[in-house]
């Protein structure tokens, strides 16, 4: 099996640098790989030693994110390396002030990860939720380097408990410990033998609390709210957009604040078109007008958590596509929170639904009785609040037991 796997991570390799021909994502990821060698012996301070910290893309960096942060407020003069193993992690975070050096993981050979962990001195590695990496994570227990996962969660559908999948328990089995986010994983490690485990929780709602908190007063917004009833629906796509914009046009005692996941400008129109109501851009706001329009499209990135605040229900999109999106963004201002049917792998969605804060919608008449329902039911608030505040506490937890 570890042939296998090698084998495996070479043709993976090959592809990655045959997509790059044709995909920009996939040109990043080659190119930044290769260039890792040349930022790390450009950057790196051979008489340092380093905390790792390597996440996959930017939702896990926001979840490694606070325990960075705290790292740094703790022991300043801690040293830290961020890898990233996607560009849509690496190209958003690349300049990330708490970090002393971020490049791109390489790819995962024997031959890398030697010369990897040969150039930087590593005093201890943290990987984030998914991130299992044979060659990577043999060689650092071999060199003895304390290694952890943090918020990792495990389904018993996944390759380490299947009966073929030995190789792969052997990989688990070179962490120092391993923090999980349920009962549920910390069950499945024990299945296999794996007990150096702790439920730790989540870090993601230590992060959105203190995003929450760190958050600035959005005045354009806030006169557009004026204190109405107002949904915010954030990173949706078109079938949450063909939901949405009905209900908005069909009620027309509430505002909507709608956040594409994507801005560019065939979206906006694609949005716009369908709005019957009177609708502006967030880049055309002004204190003159911002209590002039029903709808606000939001076309610039970086403000969508604080907006939040300013709704009484928010829709989070996906839901009918890959999945869905942050819902602690919003639920840290204890709001109730809707999305579409693809939801069951994410555990904070499962958590909200609980609590009867959460809510999933299949098609547009479940959507208009869950709105009209929530919109006149202000007990939710609550729950919704206090499930946050029952799961904050992970960041401190993982950091004790770590530092």
């Amino acid at each position: 099996m570890n042939i296998l796997y090698n084998w495996s991570i070479h043709v993976y390799g090959r592809l990655i640098a045959l997509a790059s021909v044709f995909s920009a994502k996939a040109k990043k990821r080659h190119a930044g790989s290769h260039n890792t060698w040349n930022v790390i012996e450009e950057k790196t301070d051979k008489n340092s030693k380093y905390v790792w910290f390597h996440v996959s893309s930017l939702g896990e960096f926001e979840q490694g994110r606070p325990v960075i942060e705290k790292l740094k407020k703790e022991k300043p003069q801690t040293k830290i390396l961020l890898t990233f193993f996607s560009p849509s992690g690496y190209e958003i975070r690349k300049n990330y002030s708490d970090a002393d050096v971020i490049c791109y993981l390489p790819t995962d050979t024997r031959r890398n990860v030697k010369r990897f962990l040969s150039l930087v001195n590593i005093e201890k590695a943290i990987f984030v939720k998914y991130e299992f990496w044979g060659n990577f994570l043999m060689e650092l227990k071999k060199r003895e380097i304390p290694t952890y996962i943090i918020s990792a969660i495990f389904r018993k559908k996944q390759i380490f408990f299947r009966i073929y999948g030995g190789f792969f328990r052997k990989i688990l089995k070179c962490f120092t410990y391993i923090f999980v986010q349920d009962e549920n994983s910390y069950k499945l490690l024990k299945s296999i033998d794996i007990y150096k485990v702790t439920i730790a929780g989540d870090t993601r709602f230590d992060r959105v609390n203190g995003i929450a908190q760190q958050s600035k007063k959005l005045e354009l917004i806030e006169k557009f709210a004026d204190r109405k009833n107002v949904i915010v629906a954030g990173s949706t796509w078109t079938a949450d957009e063909d939901l949405l914009l009905k209900y908005f046009n069909e009620n027309k005692t509430i505002k909507l604040i709608v956040a594409p996941h994507e801005i560019h400008q065939s979206r906006i129109n694609e949005i716009c078109n369908k709005l019957k109501r009177p609708c502006a851009l967030y880049s055309q706001l002004s204190d003159d007008n911002a209590v002039d329009f029903d709808c606000i499209i939001i076309d610039c990135f970086g403000i969508l958590s604080a907006i939040y605040r300013y709704g009484k229900i928010a829709y989070i999109g996906g839901g009918f596509g890959a999945g869905i999106h942050n819902t602690l963004e919003a639920a840290v201002y204890a709001i109730p929170v809707v999305w579409g049917t693809n939801y069951m792998k994410f555990r904070e969605a499962r958590g909200l639904i609980a609590c009867g804060g959460g809510f999933s919608v299949n098609n547009y008449e479940e959507l208009r009785n869950v709105f009209d329902n929530l919109l006149t039911d202000s007990t939710l608030c609550a729950k919704v609040g206090e499930y946050v505040k029952a799961n904050l506490g992970a960041t401190d937890r993982i950091f004790e037991k770590i530092f």
